[in-house]
């Protein structure tokens, strides 16, 4: 695994663990960025699909 520096605002911070504290059992912010990080690839990656799918019809 590779290891970053991610500078965020303390507000980000603060809806990040607001998030966390609503979820059930304990999260790490760690785990719920890395989550997050995860989840807005899959959405860009089933977008991108979406994108070709409809290039192909069009053509």
């Amino acid at each position: 695994m590779d290891r970053i520096n991610l500078r965020l605002s303390t507000q980000i911070f603060d809806a990040i663990d607001d998030a966390r504290a609503k979820r059930a059992g304990r999260v790490s912010r760690n785990t719920w960025i890395a989550e997050a990080i995860e989840e807005k690839l899959a959405r860009e990656v089933a977008s991108a699909q979406e994108n070709a799918v409809r290039s192909a019809a069009n053509a």
